[in-house]
């Protein structure tokens, strides 16, 4: 996956992937989150973005029924280490969220390119499943305003963020960089791999 430890594999160290990110200031003049539409159905197989990712994310996996209707399953949300066994007390939660992609670069692009920003399942780890609680805390913040509250899941959150950011070619701001770095430092193993969006 994106985020694993490659033994000299293509993947960058989180430090120096950092480094590659464009600084800029953000604006969020003009935002509104239905610039994004949300949760579509990409591949007509009857499960929109939120039910794909349950699925695949899903430590246990839950029972399809028609129109997709997902009962039960076990899934871990990392930001905060709980396990969920009730889809409905989960958050599909966009790692750098719709208002500061927006502030990074999204206000410029079409609607076409939003919508795939806010369904992307071609990336593994820009979208997760995670508790309600956590994603709420988190709310539109950046990593220099928030942080996952379980330890371990530092590493994974900072190379998620870096890598969806590169993704999408979008920039960072000062503060966000230097949050990202003082994280890195304590990431040795950590690896960026990403593919650009098309």
């Amino acid at each position: 996956s994106g985020w694993s430890e490659s033994k000299g594999g293509s993947g960058l160290s989180l430090t120096e992937k950092v480094g590659k990110l464009k600084v800029a200031r953000e604006s969020r003049a003009g935002y509104e989150r239905e610039k994004f539409k949300l949760w579509v159905d990409e591949d007509h197989d009857g499960c929109d973005t939120r039910k794909e990712v349950l699925l695949s994310e899903a430590v246990k996996k839950p029972r399809q029924g028609e129109d997709c209707r997902l009962t039960g399953g076990t899934w871990r949300s990392y930001y905060d280490d709980k396990t969920v066994t009730d889809a409905r007390k989960l958050d599909i939660d966009h790692v750098v969220p719709l208002a500061e992609g927006w502030d990074s670069g999204a206000s410029t692009w079409t609607a076409e390119r939003r919508e795939a920003y806010a369904n992307d399942l071609d990336a593994e780890r820009s979208l997760v499943a995670v508790s309600l609680s956590s994603n709420r805390a988190k709310g539109d913040r950046d990593p220099a305003e928030w942080l996952p509250p379980a330890t371990d899941a530092l590493c994974t959150y900072a190379t998620d963020w870096v890598a969806t950011k590169l993704r999408w070619n979008l920039s960072a701001d000062r503060a966000e960089i230097k949050a990202l770095h003082k994280i890195a430092k304590g990431c040795k193993d950590a690896t960026v791999t990403y593919t650009p969006a098309p």
